[in-house]
């Protein structure tokens, strides 16, 4: 694997939010720590690529029309779903760790899209130089992606020594895999090639954007539909999904004040 060259970098590097910064294999990095509790992230490029799945992919969904997407702005994004350990830390005076399976290193679990968000207005309270937030689901799915357009990013077929996943109900007839029916610890599998963990299965996860259908054409830095209410997406599939819903393309939706123990959620940070 080669060191990533990036031609466009942030604006400010290192911030004075981090607690620590560097580059590796997989690209830049950043880090913040509080109350002993670290979490970094990756920084991923501005760029445009096809959002949604084509038309001959494998078991896809009738709500993957794909498009062109271009994100103008770079981001970071967690490198790992939101850990027990950082939840714990953050929040544990106004709630107990809701996770069904508990353990620090793996993802809090049974949190709401509400959940989240009182998570990160506590955070930003706490630090406002975070500016954190959810990712948007463009966002989240040009990350999982990692500049590839094939339905995972590790290509045209998962196992479970990739992904935790229900392997009971492998993807476009693979061979059945471990069905470990928990999740994992957040780094437990290896990461995609901008070094980013479990975007494919352990906890589906929130993004900012409402659900609704795609744009037929091309669009720019996309927020979702702006109709007030509705279901939040989710992605990423889970341990309890088949290799079908782990796909970089499957959407998932809720509603933002369901709590079940395979939704989680990853951090972003906004402009």
């Amino acid at each position: 694997m080669h060191i990533r060259k990036h031609t466009v970098l942030p604006e400010e590097f290192p911030e004075a939010w981090a607690s620590g910064w560097g580059k590796d294999e997989y690209g830049l990095w950043m880090a913040f720590t509080y109350k002993g509790v670290r979490q970094a992230f990756r920084w991923c490029e501005p760029g445009t690529f096809l959002m949604g799945s084509p038309e001959n992919e494998s078991e896809r969904y009738g709500d993957e029309l794909q498009h062109e997407v271009t994100l103008t702005k770079g981001f970071w994004i967690a490198d790992t779903p939101v850990t027990q350990a950082l939840w714990t830390v953050v929040i544990s005076d106004d709630y107990k760790n809701p996770s069904h399976f508990q353990d620090e290193e793996r993802p809090v679990e049974n949190v709401s899209w509400d959940d989240a968000q009182a998570f990160i207005d506590k955070m930003n309270g706490l630090k406002a130089e975070l500016k954190l937030c959810l990712p948007t689901e463009a966002q989240w799915e040009y990350a999982c992606r990692a500049g590839t357009t094939t339905p995972f990013s590790w290509g045209g077929q998962i196992d479970s020594s990739l992904v935790n996943f229900n392997g009971d109900y492998p993807y476009n007839n693979g061979s059945k895999s471990e069905n470990r029916q928990q999740t994992v610890d957040v780094k437990a599998l290896p990461c995609n090639d901008w070094g980013l963990y479990q975007m494919h299965g352990n906890v589906l996860e929130w993004s900012r954007d409402r659900y609704g259908d795609y744009p037929s054409g091309p669009v720019t830095d996309p927020q979702g539909p702006d109709n007030v209410g509705g279901n939040r997406v989710l992605r990423g599939g889970s341990w309890l999904h088949g290799g079908r819903h782990c796909r970089s393309a499957n959407r998932y939706f809720n509603d933002p004040s369901r709590r079940l123990d395979f939704l989680g959620f990853r951090l972003a940070r906004g402009h």
